[in-house]
Parts: structure tokens; sequence; C-alpha cells
């Protein structure tokens, strides 16, 4: 293994062990392809100058990595694609052109599938035949196996496995190959991105930068329908929710639309929050209000829970602090047809609380009978502050309410880097709201953010000693003298 220029220390690493299974790349081939060509018969003997034929100095260089750029790619930071050009040798079978299709069904396991690669190429000396390619991970030492010679005897014809160079070109490689190519050997690769509409937004390592907009022109290259890609250059800031970002390839056209859970959102991404990681969570949350509800978004972004819930026929007030964000979510409510259906505000989300929120509350709870099945809902999206805000609830409302069933369920988000993220929020909710919650409340799970950072919700119904402020007896009456 050292012939192929792996340390003993990448060896022991996972992210070895792990790109070996992905490139289906056994140990024990490499090893065997170093002994290839030095073993008498060890592989068919083809006629002097043939097109497929190859010096055996290169067939001792692990002539069978397909999925392995050219390795002076290595440091590239500006794409050059021409250079990514290599030829490999791999094994073919000589075949009649009309039993193909035959052959390929009948050893559909040992043809090469490699996506964006032929499996059938012309013979240049015989036009009434076709050359198979076969994986040259599976024909160990260019050898068949008994059962594939038993299928070609069944088929007439020659279990003879020939040389074949191969040309490979940029196009026949995935982004990832060709980013592990590229950056330094054992460093983290980036392939993986967030997509939101035609922009794929990265988070990258400081040591990736050198190569960010190589890494960003490979992405544009190898994802359809991705025409910017953009890295995140500041954290998140806690006010508006947006983060300062680069654009690293393709236009500079930052205004896209998404559709999640068959909803279209339009939202120009330098200047609004939009995670397409929090689909499945605002679906849950949408999931559990049913028709006639109450909503009361505080930090509602452009919409996603907002506009579902109007769509669901529910009574929706949402609040936005940032200017672009409301800007949108108007805009987002006409697209979807909703904006009659959604009271929206651009306000501090604490004076959402105790302006428009208690208003509505203190009206609606009052008339509110036992029978009745309304229910209402707060949900409290900015995970890095809204715990701080639920102090708000404490003594909210005046008087006593007229059913308990009707006080509001919040639906507060956080994250934690405790070793118990559960007992951490609850904790932190408790403190701020002045009470316990034991049994009840319940906490979710809604994504890992970052290496020991989780985000979660907690959903808990407002107790009513806490939400109501009640008037002591002698309020109002006159003190005797």
């Amino acid at each position: 293994l050292w012939r192929f220029g792996y340390s003993a220390r990448l060896l022991k690493t996972n992210r070895f062990r792990t790109a070996a299974s992905n490139t289906s790349f056994p140990a024990v081939w490499m090893l065997l392809a170093q002994y290839s060509g030095r073993i008498p018969g060890l592989f068919v003997v083809v006629k002097k100058n043939r097109f497929f034929t190859m010096p055996e100095t290169v067939e001792d260089k692990a002539n069978l990595e397909l999925y392995s750029p050219h390795p002076e790619v290595r440091g590239m930071t500006r794409l050059n694609r021409e250079a990514f050009k290599r030829t490999v040798v791999v094994p073919v079978l000589k075949v009649k052109k009309e039993i193909v299709n035959t052959l390929l069904r009948s050893l559909k396991h040992t043809v090469l599938q490699r996506p964006g690669l032929k499996r059938v190429v012309e013979d240049p000396e015989d036009e009434d035949s076709r050359l198979v390619i076969l994986d040259p991970h599976k024909i160990p030492e260019f050898s068949l196996g008994e059962s594939e010679q038993e299928v070609l005897k069944q088929l007439n014809v020659r279990p003879e496995v020939s040389k074949y160079n191969l040309e490979l070109t940029y196009e026949n490689f995935k982004s990832e190959e060709i980013l592990r190519a590229v950056l330094p050997e054992g460093q983290e690769v980036t392939s993986g991105f967030s997509r939101v509409g035609h922009i794929a937004h990265l988070n990258l390592r400081d040591h990736q930068l050198p190569y960010r907009h190589l890494i960003g022109q490979v992405i544009i290259d190898k994802n359809p329908g991705i025409t910017c890609v953009v890295n995140k250059t500041s954290i998140i800031d806690s006010t508006y929710r947006n983060f300062q970002m680069e654009v690293l390839a393709g236009e500079s056209n930052l205004v896209t639309k998404v559709k999640e859970n068959n909803i279209a959102y339009e939202l120009d991404f330098s200047k609004v929050y939009w995670n397409p990681r929090l689909s499945t969570e605002h679906g849950r949350i949408v999931e559990l209000l049913k028709p006639g509800d109450v909503l009361f978004d505080v930090f509602a972004g452009i919409g996603p829970f907002a506009i579902p819930a109007a769509k669901k026929k529910c009574h929706v007030f949402a609040n936005d602090l940032n200017p672009e964000s409301y800007n949108w979510l108007l805009h987002n409510c006409k697209l979807n047809k909703v904006d009659n259906k959604i009271k929206a505000f651009n306000m501090d989300g604490r004076d959402f609380l105790l302006g428009p929120v208690r208003e509505e509350l203190s009206k609606e709870l009052q008339l509110l009978k036992e029978e009745q099945k309304t229910s209402f809902h707060i949900v409290m999206n900015l995970p890095a502050l809204a715990i701080e805000f639920l102090d708000v609830f404490r003594h909210l409302l005046a008087g006593e309410p007229c059913s308990t069933t009707g006080l509001p369920t919040v639906h507060c988000y956080g994250f934690s880097k405790h070793d118990d993220p559960a007992k951490d929020i609850q904790e932190r909710a408790e403190a701020s709201l002045g009470t316990s919650l034991d049994g009840r409340c319940s906490t979710y799970l809604v994504r890992n953010v970052a290496p020991n950072k989780e985000m979660l919700c907690i959903s808990f119904q407002i107790p009513a000693d806490v939400l109501y402020k009640r008037p002591c007896p002698d309020e109002g009456e006159e003190q005797a003298p």
C-alpha cells in the first residue's frame, strides 16, 4: 500500500475507509494490482500495436483508478478542466453486436456500471463486433471467474479479456472525487451544501478557503439547476437572522424561488433567513393546527409557519422585525393568495407579544366557552434568543381564565450544547417563566446544528398562574378610616 502513496496515518482514518467503501475499491485489489503484468499467463496476450495496448510502466501504477482524477491536479485553486484527463486500462470483452444486450443482462453485476461512462464501445477492427467494458474491480487480474466463463460459454463468446485504454475527462468524475483530488491529502472535502432555489449555500472551513472559487464552480458544473454558489462569511445576525456571504461562482442573483411542503416562496437570500433543513419542522407544527385555530408567529420570517397555517384556514398573526423579511412575508402572502387571512406586523418580538398578541388573547379568551374547540398557538422560532422572551408571559393578561383548556400553547426554539439538551432547554424556559414545567411540557429534537450543538423545540401550555395577573381581593375598594 505504501507504493500507492497512502500514509499509515491516512490508512487508519475513518475518512479513508469511507472513501474506499464509497468507490468500491477493496484493499485486496490494490495489492493485486501491484503485480499486474508480472505473472506469466495472467493476461490475454494481445497483438502488438493494437489500440488497447498500454506500456507496462503505466499498468504497474494502480491502473484501475477509475474514481481518481489525474494526480497532478492536487493543489489546483483555479479550475482547469483539461488537467483532469487521464487514461486508464480496463478489461473488455469482444462480442458480436447482435448479442450485446443479452450479454449485458447476463453479466450485469460484472459489467462497468459507472454513471457517465459507456459500457459498450465500437471495435475499430471489426464493425460487426463491440467491446463490452467490465468493472476492473470485479475482474481481478483481468481474469474471469467460473460463473462469468460459464455465461460466455452459453452465449458462445470467447472468454478472453483484453485491455482497453479508457480516456477519462473532468465530466466523468463526481464533485467529491474532484475535490478530494484537488484539496490537500487528508483534509476534509466539502461536497454537501444547502440548496435554496438556484443557489447553493456552503459553510467552508478555513483550510478550504483558498479553493473556494474552484469548489463553487465544480458544484455548478455537477448540479443541474445550480447557477450561483455562496459561502457564509459571518455568523447569523441575532437581530435580523441573516448573514454576510460571498458569491464564489456563477451569477450574483440572490433573489430566488423555493418550494416547501407544496407551497412556493420567493426571497432574497442575502437579506432574509431561510433554512431548507427546517421543512420537516415547519410541517410538524402546522400538522398540530386545526381549521379555526389561532396562530401567533412571533419571528415569522417570510412565512413558512404562517402561510401553510393560513391555507389550513387558521387565523394567523405573523410578525418579523427585519423589514426585508416583513416585505417578503407580504409578497408571499399575496403569492399564495392568503393575504386576507394573515395580519402581518413589523415589530420587535417583545412588543408584538405585549401588543397585538395580548390584545387578541384578552378579547378571545374572555369569549371562549368550555365546549369550544379553538386552540391558540404561539410559535417562537428564534433559537438564539427566543427563550429569553418567555418572561413576557408572566402576568400578560389580567383577570381569570374562562377556560383552562383554551390556554395558549407555546412552541419555543432554542440551541443547547448541554450533555442533556432537553433538560437544559426546560430549565432555561422555567427560569424565564418563573415556574416549573415538570409534567407540563414536551421537548423535540429538531436537528443537529454543529458538533455538540442541538436545536430543540419545547412545547407547553402556559400555566394560568403565570399568564394571568389576578386582582387583589380588596383592589378598587376604599380603605376603611
